[in-house]
């Protein structure tokens, strides 16, 4: 089992849903990244979902590009984002994911890339641009490592390739809210909550749900069928609009306990 399974399998025992924050690697810097993701710890995520910076992102919306080169600009690069993450290793008590272009971890080769993930304290990686259908290299390399490989469904997914991915994943499904990119919406699909339930129904594997979440009520809407809910969006713009990096953790902070106490209160 990897670290991801464990805390899923912690969280069930105690009744309670995770929450899964979104940061930027490297936005505004990687310092700032660092505190951010303790602070997420400190106020009871599950676990924290890591974006590696990447010029051309396939899904997400114009906030997460944004930092995205905003923090390419600086200079931001793989290797930092490594050595950032396992300073921080000692202070952890939850579990780290990368969010991952495939063309990142094809550069760098995949045994390389797992390798130096898991020396730094990764415990899985979500490639939103690997299709299942060219996936098994990759998964054979993280079964082996018992390194946590999540795959996306959306609402578009027919019934039949759902199933196919969550034979294919492990830690959790990713089941993405809305088609489209990422980004806050005001509302989120009215058929969204009977499409997560069908899966659930048919798979044992957790299934977090993210795009678009940036409200209590989205939280209070989906906790009762997701085993987790993921949050990025509104993170990344939350820590952007302060010019003072301290200012925009506290702000973070603020949003990721108003959401957490949604979930579970």
């Amino acid at each position: 089992m990897s670290a991801i399974d464990d805390r899923f399998a912690q969280l069930r025992r105690e009744g309670k849903k995770a929450f899964l924050p979104f940061v930027t690697a490297g936005d505004p810097n990687l310092d700032v990244t660092a505190q951010l993701i303790l602070e997420l710890q400190k106020v009871g995520s599950a676990m924290v979902e890591v974006g590696i910076p990447y010029s051309d992102p396939i899904a997400d919306g114009p906030v997460i590009q944004e930092s995205y080169t905003r923090a390419l600009d600086k200079g931001v690069k793989l290797a930092g984002i490594m050595q950032m993450a396992s300073g921080l290793k000692a202070q952890l008590s939850m579990p780290l994911l990368s969010m991952v272009s495939y063309s990142i971890i094809q550069r760098v080769g995949a045994e390389k890339f797992l390798s130096d993930s898991i020396q730094a304290g990764f415990s899985g990686s979500i490639v939103p641009d690997l299709l299942v259908e060219e996936a098994d290299t990759l998964r054979s390399h993280c079964r082996a490592r018992d390194y946590s490989l999540i795959h996306l469904v959306t609402p578009t997914t027919p019934q039949d390739r759902m199933l196919r991915i969550a034979e294919s994943s492990s830690g959790f499904i990713y089941f993405v809210s809305v088609t489209g990119i990422t980004g806050e919406r005001s509302e989120l699909p009215k058929d969204l909550v009977s499409k997560v339930t069908w899966l659930r129904e048919r798979t044992t594997l957790p299934i977090c749900i993210g795009f678009g979440i940036s409200k209590v009520e989205h939280v209070k809407l989906l906790a009762p069928v997701a085993d987790g809910l993921i949050v990025g969006s509104a993170i990344v713009r939350k820590l952007a609009e302060h010019a003072n990096p301290k200012d925009g953790i506290a702000a973070v902070s603020v949003l990721a306990e108003q959401l957490i106490e949604a979930m579970n209160g």
